[in-house]
């Protein structure tokens, strides 16, 4: 089978709809900017529909689906958290700086157990797969009332469940990690 399937395609989609999302989001463009970002949405719904049910599941698309994910994400937290771009609903930093830091701290320590000990699968958890959702829909509702044009607390609502389940879910990584290392020492 080849790499190069209609999912990672769209994976691929996903990758390249980012810098348009950005440009879109800085220059006021933001109904097209909502728009690019539920094409991209879109994206990842039907790339992991269409691996699992035409049997199209590849290390590549493995590897890129998460990939494509965390970069639309941080892409669109960093430009909603950029101040002086006059939108109603501005993310604020330290949800940004969290979130990033989330992320970065499960790739160092995925990177360190498979350093110190050997290979181990680390699959996304419900608490990481929740992280996820939480955060695409709290981009979506910032930027809908965004693109209204008016502040909303139901940004603020979202705001602080992604910071609950970035906490929670970082919690989750963190002791399962432990665990992996507690069963090889």
């Amino acid at each position: 089978m080849t790499a190069w399937t209609t999912a990672n395609q769209l994976t691929m989609l996903r990758m390249l709809l980012i810098p348009a999302f950005v440009i879109l989001v800085v220059y006021g463009h933001l109904g097209w900017a909502l728009t690019v970002f539920g094409t991209a949405g879109l994206t990842d719904a039907l790339d992991g529909l269409i691996a699992r049910r035409s049997g199209q599941k590849t290390r590549l698309g493995a590897w890129l689906d998460p990939m494509a994910d965390k970069l639309l994400l941080v892409s669109a937290f960093v430009v909603l958290t950029v101040p002086n771009l006059g939108l109603a609903n501005q993310l604020p930093i330290w949800l940004t700086v969290l979130i990033i830091s989330r992320d970065v701290g499960i790739v160092l320590t995925v990177a360190v157990v498979n350093l110190a000990i050997g290979p181990r699968t680390f699959r996304p958890s419900i608490f990481g797969k929740t992280a996820t959702a939480t955060y695409i829909v709290t981009a979506v509702v910032a930027m809908f009332f965004n693109y209204r044009g008016y502040h909303s607390s139901v940004v603020e609502l979202f705001v602080y469940a992604s910071l609950v389940i970035t906490i929670v879910s970082a919690l989750h990584y963190m002791w399962h990690a432990a665990r992996i290392i507690e069963m090889t020492s």
